[in-house]
Order: structure tokens, then C-alpha cells, then sequence
């Protein structure tokens, strides 16, 4: 099978057929190689191709056909030269820091991001010798004055998790070249479908492809896209060791996710703004947070990087955590659960649940109060969707 130059094609099409690798019996799906080895013709071929001299697979830790078929999809989408599937999106942060940074490497990050994620840097990447320091997303001059001559690291997700605010992506990039940082991106929130940090000069982008690239919360897996000695190279070499492996049962799920992504994401943002629109009617709503909105603070920053305001919406009740709480507990359609992307809309209370494991200081700070309430935006009807929610705002 011929491989084109992704780069002619449109994105929808790069989502359905890029990185498909047909065998010998010529079916028309992605095979599924559940095998965890691999056997060599002979012992000469098995050492040229442990000692990289031989191209071929090895051992499903870090060499499997279906995976590689979604690491290549994933690389086309986002426009990167190479992809490494991790075993999730936390696997996928993970392996980019211990496999990039060097003790004494320090890192800036953003203020508002999701709660493992902060629990991640602070406690652990912390503790093997990496400080680090957190920025306002939204302030450029923020980021520039917690930047040190260590600083080898700017990480960021945009939209935040779950107040949706904006990072400017091409601002942060030079600020990291101009100070021989990277900068990394997690696009999990919008996909390449909504946004394509390396086109914005981003090096990495980080996905839990367990959100949206599914779709139907069936698996857990995460990747990072950049370049092919960063991501091809260094980060590979850390999977090889250390084994945060995507299995490829789960390849093979994700890669059915992507043929459908560029569909599901129009669907999903269509719902999301008129789910936002009705919320701020609602006299039982404080505020809603949805990049959508005229009113949000980087609403025309959102329009220029991103191709859609995407499918999370999140608003403050009044009447606290027990208010929160009652709309939670009243619904009867949404999925109280704190995953999100998936085609069935789902509710959480951030502050007992996503973040519930930062201080109650950090909560504070990111802007994430016991009122706070976010909805995944899934495909059901928008009408019933609303209508589920507004059963515990009262009348």
C-alpha cells in the first residue's frame, strides 16, 4: 500500500485513512495484533533488530503494529513528524518530563490546570529534583517574570480544565524560544480537530486520548506528538525502558475513534454554545465559563487559535456546594462522573472531584469555588440535556 504526503489532504480524510498498514491478507480495517513478542527468522535478524540496526518489531512494550498505526494517525492530525502512545494522558506527561529534564531542569506551568496534573508536578516532579513554578495562563508577563536560566519547560493545557480559560500559544512559544524552553501543550480539551498547537509553535502536544479521540469512555491511553529526534528519540527511548505502554486493544479503539472525531467535535461544540447560552438565562446561575461566549475574557483570542469553542461548559450556582450538589443529584439523564468526551454528557463538581486533592487555597486561587459545576457536552439532544440540568436550578 502507497503512503501519500498527509500534508495534501484534509483533515477528515488524514483521520480515516493515514497510518493504515495492511497485511499480507488484505483486510480493509486496521488489524488488531494482539501478541505481546514477536518471532525472527533467525538469530542474527533478532540481534539487528534489539540493537536498532534492523527496522521491525521486537516486543509489544514498545513495538506493535496497531499502535504504531495510531501513533501515525495521531502524528498526520496534529501535524507532527512522530507520535509515542503512552498507557494515558498522565503516562503521557509523565514520560515527556522524566525523559526530557535533566535534576536542577526547572519547569513553568499554569495555574488552573487538571488536578492531577498539578499533583504531578508539584509533589512528585518536585521531589526528583525538578522545581517548579506556576503562571497565570493568561498573562504573558506572568510567565516571563517565573521564568529562571533552569527554566527548560513551559507546560500548559487550553482550554483549562474546567474553567476553559486560554493560553496564546504563539506568546508562549517565543517566550520559550527565547529562553531554550520547551513548550507543551495539552490539547485535550479541543483535539487537532480544534486546535493545532505545532502550527501555533508549540514542540509538544500531550493528548489523553482517553476524552474526546475515543469518544465512547471504553479505554485509557494518552500520547505526545513533537518531532522525530524529541518524541522519536528521546521520549521513545523512555517508553522502551520504563514500559507506560498503550496496549494495542486500545490502539485499535482509539484509531476507530479518530475516523469519527472531526464529526463528533462539530456535534459536540454545537451543543456546548447553545447549552451555554440557555445557562446564562437562568436566574439560578452566578456565571458560566464557555470560550463561546461574547463574554469571556479571551473569547476573540479563542476565535483566532482555535477553529470552534469546544464541549465544555462550566457555570457557578448560587447557593454554594449544596446547591451544586442538588443540581447534581437531580439529574436523571447525564452521568455523574468526572470523564469527559465521551457521547454521553457528563456532570461533575470539580472542587470534591477533579481537584478535590489540591488545598482548598489552590482551588481558591485557579478560580474553582464549592458553586463550580461542569457538563461534558455529549451528543444527545441539547434540549434534553438542558432540561436535565435545569431539574435541580429550580424555577
Amino acid at each position: 500500500m502507497n503512503h501519500p504526503d498527509w500534508n495534501d489532504f484534509d483533515l477528515a480524510t488524514i483521520a480515516v485513512r493515514a497510518g493504515q498498514r495492511r497485511t499480507d491478507e488484505g483486510e480493509h480495517s486496521e488489524a488488531l495484533f494482539c501478541t505481546s513478542s514477536f518471532v525472527f527468522k533467525s538469530a542474527a535478524e533478532a540481534a539487528a533488530r534489539f540493537q536498532n540496526q534492523l527496522p521491525g518489531n521486537v516486543y509489544s512494550r514498545f513495538t506493535n503494529p496497531t499502535v504504531h498505526m495510531f501513533e501515525d494517525r495521531l502524528a498526520a492530525l496534529e501535524g507532527g513528524e512522530c507520535c509515542v502512545a503512552t498507557s494515558s494522558g498522565m503516562a503521557a506527561i509523565m514520560a515527556t518530563c522524566v525523559a526530557l529534564l535533566d535534576a536542577g531542569d526547572h519547569i513553568v506551568a499554569a495555574t488552573g490546570m487538571f488536578g492531577s496534573t498539578t499533583q504531578l508536578f508539584k509533589k512528585y516532579l518536585t521531589r526528583m529534583g525538578n522545581p517548579v513554578d506556576f503562571a497565570r495562563i493568561d498573562d504573558i508577563d506572568d510567565w516571563r517574570s517565573k521564568i529562571t536560566p533552569q527554566t527548560r519547560m513551559l507546560f500548559l493545557e487550553t482550554p483549562t480544565n474546567p474553567l476553559t480559560q486560554l493560553a496564546d500559544i504563539s506568546a508562549l512559544a517565543e517566550l520559550a524560544y527565547s529562553h531554550n524552553a520547551l513548550l507543551v501543550v495539552d490539547n485535550c480539551f479541543c483535539t487537532p480537530v480544534l486546535q493545532r498547537p505545532l502550527e501555533l509553535g508549540a514542540h509538544l502536544v500531550i493528548h489523553s486520548a482517553t476524552k474526546f479521540i475515543d469518544g465512547q469512555g471504553r479505554c485509557v491511553g494518552g500520547a505526545v506528538v513533537g518531532d522525530k529526534k524529541t518524541v522519536g528519540e528521546d521520549i521513545f527511548a523512555y517508553l522502551r525502558t520504563a514500559g507506560p505502554t498503550m496496549s494495542p486493544f486500545n490502539a485499535w479503539v482509539f484509531l476507530k475513534g479518530l475516523e469519527t472525531l472531526e464529526i463528533r467535535m462539530k456535534r459536540h461544540c454545537e451543543s456546548a454554545a447553545n447549552i451555554a447560552m440557555r445557562l446564562q438565562l437562568e436566574p439560578a446561575v452566578k456565571r458560566v465559563y464557555f470560550p463561546g461566549l461574547a463574554e469571556h475574557p479571551q473569547h476573540e483570542l479563542c476565535k483566532r487559535q482555535q477553529s470552534d469553542f469546544g464541549a465544555v461548559v462550566s457555570f457557578e450556582v448560587e447557593g454554594g456546594k449544596e446547591a451544586a450538589w442538588r443540581v447534581i443529584d437531580s439529574t436523571e439523564l447525564l452521568s455523574i462522573t468526572a470523564n469527559l468526551g465521551d457521547v454521553k454528557s457528563t456532570i461533575t463538581h470539580p472542587a470534591s472531584t477533579t481537584h478535590g486533592r489540591i488545598s482548598a487555597e489552590e482551588r481558591s486561587a485557579a478560580g474553582i469555588t464549592d458553586s463550580l459545576l461542569r457538563v461534558a457536552v455529549g451528543l444527545e439532544s441539547p434540549d434534553d440535556i438542558f432540561a436535565d440540568i435545569k431539574r435541580g436550578l429550580g424555577e
